[in-house]
């Protein structure tokens, strides 16, 4: 990853390194609860809402190449359950750790002359900028991970009825009268020669009132 952008201290996702001084084992830990960002989750299944509180708990350790930032996200998200479709909210807890490099070192701490050289080497790294780190883009992939694909309100959710789309959960002895296809053609035989009988009958019993008539 290229160098950030020029980052905003004021921005509650940058975090601030000079108190570790680049002193090898320097350890510095935080606590800050921030709004969470937009599109924290996965989008259409599962995520923690735009401005919902996101706790953290930080570990800041200085190494000879900069500084690892080790971990915990706690939030509570909201979506959707697969199997019938009603909300739920769950607490997501996320673990990360991740280093951001000092821009004029290599990765053994060594001061190089002109950072930013080797692109491939930086391309997969993050960087310190002015001793400041924006944490956004890497609690953003320790929550995507943390979240269940397939999220469900309870382990054994029986779902939505395939015939009708009536919530099992919430009627239990929910069931349709199965009809075997084999039977359906000569039921519905069976059900034209009944009326067939019927009319019969019926023209039988008209022909003689009118014989008693006469």
């Amino acid at each position: 990853m290229a160098l950030n952008a020029r980052l905003d201290h004021r921005n509650p996702l940058v975090f601030d390194t000079h108190e570790l001084g680049r002193r090898p084992g320097a350890l510095q830990r935080l606590t800050r609860t921030v709004d969470a960002p937009k599109d924290l989750g996965i989008q259409g299944v599962i995520g923690v809402p735009e401005g919902a509180p996101v706790e953290l708990e930080l570990r800041l350790e200085s190494v000879m190449e900069g500084v690892l930032v080790t971990g915990t996200a706690r939030a509570q998200a909201e979506g959707e359950c697969v199997r019938c479709l009603e909300p739920l909210t769950l607490e997501s807890e996320a673990d990360f750790q991740e280093m951001f490099s000092y821009p004029d070192a290599d990765d053994r701490g060594r001061v190089i002359a002109e950072p930013g050289d080797d692109a491939e080497d930086d391309e997969d790294r993050l960087f310190l900028e002015d001793g400041l780190f924006d944490l956004e883009s890497v609690l953003r992939d320790a929550v995507v991970l943390a979240l269940p694909m397939q999220p469900v309100c309870q382990d054994d959710c029986p779902g939505l009825c395939s015939e009708c789309g009536a919530r099992l959960a919430d009627d239990p002895d929910h069931h349709h009268d199965a009809v075997d296809i084999r039977w359906a053609a000569l039921q519905g035989l069976a059900g034209s020669l009944e009326d067939g009988e019927k009319d019969e009958m019926s023209g039988a019993e008209a022909g003689v009132d009118e014989k008693q008539e006469k």
